[in-house]
C-alpha cells in the first residue's frame, strides 16, 4: 500500500455538495499530526476547519484558497511515512484514498499558490476553539474536479499556473510557472508573516481584509506581538484609522468598482443559502405578524439586581436573556406555537431548540440553543453568551444551525424599533426584539418616563390563528412587564 494518501474534501453534512477554501492552515512539507487542523472551508452554512485524517509531511496542496471544491475531490497529499526515506515513484493505487507518488520534480514544484497572483501565503494556526475537533463523515474517493471561482488579487499575476497531475489524481496540484511563492515563515502565538507581505494576521482576518479591500500592509497592528485583529481591519474598512492608512483603503475600494461605477458581488455560502431559505418561507408559509409595545423597566430592574449577585458578577447578562425565558415560557403554555407543518399533518415538539438570529462578517446565521427550555436561567445565560461569541468568531457549525424550532431576532441591537421577520423553513414563529428606549408611559395614572419596548411576532398562519398568537404574545409580554412575579406564578 502506497504511503502516499489523497485527503478529499469530506461530507459536511446537511446536504452539503461543495465548499470554497477560505485558507491553508498548513504548507507543503509541513510535518502534521492526526486530527491537526490543516484547511478551513467555508460552506453555505459555515466555516470550519477541517483536521488531518493521517499524520505525516505535506506533499502536496492541489487548490489555492478561493478554490470551490466538490465534496469528495482530493485537496491535498500526505506521505504517511515521512522518515521511511524517498517515496516510491513505482507504487500502484490502492482503495481509501492512496495514490502513486509522483515524480519528485513534481512535488518539488507544488506549492499553494495565491488566487489570481495575489502574493498572500497561507498562515499556520492554532487547533480549534476549546480543542474541539469536528467529526467528519465521507472520506470515499469521488472523480470529480473543483470549479475555480473568479477573485480580484492584490497583484496582477506574473504568469499563468501550469497543473502537474499526479497519476490517478483528478484534481491538479497548483504549480506556478516561473517562480515559487513567497513562503510564510512561522513567528509566535501560531501567526506567520510573508516575504511579500510582512504582516501578522491570522487567515479569517486576512480574508476579511481582502473582502472589505483594506490594505493589512497599511496596518499596525493591535495585537499580540504586533499583529493585525479584526477590529483593526474593520476600523480600517471605516476609516477610522491613520491618515496614510486611510488614503490606501480608500484606493482600495475605490478600485473595486468597474468603469461603469458599479460593484458585482458574488451571491455565494451564507448569503445564497440566506436568499433561498427565506425566498422559499416567504412564498409558502402564510406569515402574520403583530405588535406589542410592552413597559419593560420593572425587567431592566430585576437585571441589575440579579447583576449584583455574587454568583452572577462574572456572567454576561442581557435583556436577550429575559425575551428568552418569556419566551420558552410562554412555549409550555402554548406548545403549538412550537410546530412544524408536514403537508398532512402538524409536527408539534415537545423540545425548544431556541435560535438567535446572528450578524456575522459572512451574513445572518441563525444557530440556536439545543433543549434551551430544560436550561436554568444560569444556564441559558450562558449558552446565549457562548453562542454569540462563536458565531462572531466565525466557529458556528453546521449542526449548531441545524433543527431550530422557534427563533428570536434581537434588532434592537441596531437601534431599531420591531420589524416583521421571516419565518425560518421549518419553524412557525419567530420573534423580533426591539430597542429598549425611555419614553413618555402612562403609569398609575401618571405620565412618567419608563424603559419600553415593541415586540413582534411573525408566525405561520396555517398552525397559528390569531388568538392563539396574540396569547403567546402577550404572555410574553406580561412576562416582561414583571418578570419576576411571572416567574412566581407560572412556574
Amino acid at each position: 500500500m502506497s504511503r502516499l494518501k489523497t485527503f478529499n474534501l469530506p461530507d459536511l453534512g446537511e446536504g452539503l455538495t461543495e465548499g470554497e477554501i477560505l485558507s491553508w492552515l498548513v504548507k507543503v512539507d509541513d510535518i502534521i499530526e492526526l486530527n491537526q487542523p490543516i484547511v478551513e472551508v467555508e460552506t453555505a452554512k459555515a466555516a470550519v476547519e477541517i483536521p488531518a485524517k493521517w499524520a505525516g509531511r505535506v506533499q502536496a496542496i492541489f487548490h489555492p484558497e478561493g478554490t470551490t471544491v466538490e465534496v469528495g475531490s482530493p485537496i491535498i497529499a500526505i506521505d504517511t511515512d515521512p522518515n521511511a526515506g524517498p517515496l516510491d515513484t513505482t507504487a500502484s493505487p490502492s482503495a481509501g484514498g492512496d495514490l502513486p507518488a509522483p515524480s519528485a520534480a513534481a512535488l518539488a514544484a507544488v506549492e499553494v499558490a495565491p488566487a489570481e497572483g495575489a502574493v498572500e501565503p497561507g498562515l499556520v494556526g492554532g487547533p480549534a476553539p476549546g480543542g474541539r475537533t469536528p467529526v467528519l463523515v465521507g472520506y470515499g474517493p469521488r472523480t470529480t474536479s473543483a470549479k475555480r471561482r473568479p477573485r480580484k488579487s492584490a497583484v496582477p499575476a506574473q504568469a499563468s499556473a501550469a497543473p502537474a497531475i499526479p497519476a490517478q489524481a483528478t484534481a491538479a496540484p497548483v504549480v506556478p510557472a516561473q517562480a515559487t511563492p513567497a513562503r510564510a515563515v512561522p513567528a509566535p502565538n501560531g501567526h506567520e508573516t510573508g516575504a511579500a507581505a510582512g504582516v501578522l494576521a491570522k487567515p479569517p482576518v486576512r480574508k476579511l481584509a481582502r473582502d472589505l479591500g483594506v490594505d493589512l500592509r497599511a496596518l499596525t497592528g493591535s495585537g499580540p506581538l504586533g499583529s493585525v485583529t479584526r477590529e483593526d481591519v474593520q476600523r480600517a474598512a471605516a476609516g477610522a484609522v491613520a491618515e496614510p492608512a486611510s488614503v490606501v483603503t480608500t484606493a482600495t475600494a475605490a478600485a473595486s468598482f468597474g468603469a461603469d461605477r458599479e460593484q458585482r458581488i458574488p451571491v455565494k455560502g451564507v448569503r445564497k443559502l440566506t436568499a433561498e431559505n427565506m425566498s422559499r418561507s416567504a412564498f409558502t408559509a402564510p406569515h402574520v405578524t403583530e405588535f406589542l409595545t410592552v413597559d419593560v423597566t420593572r425587567a431592566m430592574k430585576a437585571l441589575d439586581r440579579l447583576r449584583n449577585r455574587r454568583e452572577w458578577r462574572e456572567v454576561r447578562i442581557s435583556p436577550l436573556l429575559l425575551v428568552a425565558k418569556a419566551v420558552l415560557l410562554a412555549v409550555q403554555r402554548h406548545p403549538m406555537v412550537n410546530s412544524t407543518w408536514a403537508g398532512d399533518e402538524i409536527v408539534v415538539k415537545e423540545y425548544v431548540n431556541l435560535g438567535i438570529a446572528a450578524a456575522t462578517d459572512r451574513g445572518l446565521i441563525v444557530p440556536n440553543v439545543k433543549d434551551a427550555g430544560r436550561l436554568t436561567l444560569r444556564e441559558l445565560a450562558d449558552a446565549l453568551t457562548e453562542l454569540v461569541q462563536t458565531a462572531k468568531a466565525g466557529r458556528t457549525t453546521p449542526a449548531d444551525m441545524s433543527g431550530g424550532t422557534l427563533t428570536i431576532t434581537n434588532v434592537g441591537v441596531f437601534g431599531v424599533d420591531s420589524g416583521t421577520p421571516i419565518l425560518p423553513p421549518g419553524e412557525s414563529a419567530i420573534l423580533a426584539f426591539g430597542a429598549i428606549r425611555e419614553m413618555p408611559w402612562v403609569h398609575k395614572g401618571k405620565v412618567r418616563p419608563r424603559q419600553v419596548t415593541t415586540l413582534g411576532l411573525s408566525f405561520d398562519h396555517r398552525i397559528i390563528d390569531g388568538e392563539l398568537g396574540s396569547k403567546f404574545l402577550r404572555d410574553i409580554g406580561d412576562f416582561l412587564t414583571d418578570p419576576e412575579a411571572a416567574l412566581l406564578a407560572w412556574t
